[in-house]
């Protein structure tokens, strides 16, 4: 495809049996309620070519964390973690110091917040989540953001505050494209990415569409526009497994992004495929 290694700058792991991921509730998760492990993705991942990963937090408990830490040590096929600590705590500085003295601290690369499950639109804007940006953005890390499309205008003032500070955009806002809608998805999507310290994530297209009936040309438009408004050096590609596999296998997901950028260059391809990432998360 691109001619070089693929970086997939967007998976989860999970261990019922350690704890449970209480959002995988409803009939239309129930294949998810199971673990889902490194020794399950690394064939996936060696099928697709891909060279590293980075694997991003899934629940709001502080061990969580240190246990994806520890595991990047001891593979190399995970080259950042992107985990979760409490931005709102006041001591927020001193725990990412700790965070990174744990064994595979080196590979803590980024901190994401489930912001989308904030009732408060404007989370990102409290005072107390402002200090803990800045404390992320301090310790030399980026902040993954997960949110809805309602909540992409408190993205632009976070990032607009935090010019010091990399946002990088998961799953393109989560835009509503079983609906074939666009705006003002659209529209919100192009102002955050007229801002130099922003990134998105070319990854969650198809769950956000129809899991059972989905094509390319569904996730087309909505690709098109990240791919417009950020550029290639800017976006990367994340499978979002294993919640992609409400809607396709690991393959797919690759097939399918290849296919939404066989418009660009070699050198862009790569960008996508591995430089962005490769960049951002410092791999």
């Amino acid at each position: 495809m691109t001619g070089c290694a693929i970086v997939d700058a967007h998976h989860h792991v999970w261990d019922l049996s350690v704890r449970d991921q209480d959002w995988i509730t409803g009939p239309g998760l129930q294949s998810l309620r199971r673990n889902f492990t490194l020794a399950d993705l690394e064939p996936e991942t060696r099928a697709a070519g891909v060279d590293r990963t980075v694997l991003v937090q899934t629940i709001t408990v502080p061990e969580e964390t240190p246990e994806f830490l520890a595991l990047a040590e001891d593979t190399e096929l995970i080259g950042g973690v992107v985990g979760w600590t409490d931005l709102t705590r006041p001591d927020v500085a001193d725990e990412l110091a700790r965070l990174a003295e744990l064994r595979g601290g080196a590979y803590l690369r980024g901190i994401r917040h489930q912001v989308q499950g904030e009732p408060d639109p404007e989370w990102l804007l409290r005072p107390d989540v402002r200090r803990g940006l800045t404390a992320v953005a301090a310790a030399g890390l980026v902040h993954d953001l997960v949110v809805l499309p309602h909540q992409l205008t408190a993205c632009v003032k976070a990032a607009e505050s935090h010019p010091e500070l990399t946002f990088v955009l998961d799953h393109l806002g989560k835009p509503p494209i079983a609906t074939g809608e666009l705006e003002p998805w659209a529209s919100h999507v192009r102002v955050l990415a007229s801002l130099p310290n922003t990134v998105c994530k070319l990854s969650g297209l198809v769950t956000e569409a129809d899991p059972q009936s989905w094509t390319v040309s569904d996730l087309a438009p909505y690709a098109d526009t990240v791919l417009e408004a950020f550029g290639p050096s800017r976006l990367m590609f994340g499978s979002d497994w294993p919640v992609c596999t409400l809607a396709a296998t690991y393959a797919q997901v690759l097939d399918a992004a290849e296919e939404l950028t066989t418009g660009l260059s070699g050198s862009e391809r790569t960008e996508v495929f591995s430089g962005t990432a490769s960049r951002v998360y410092v791999l």
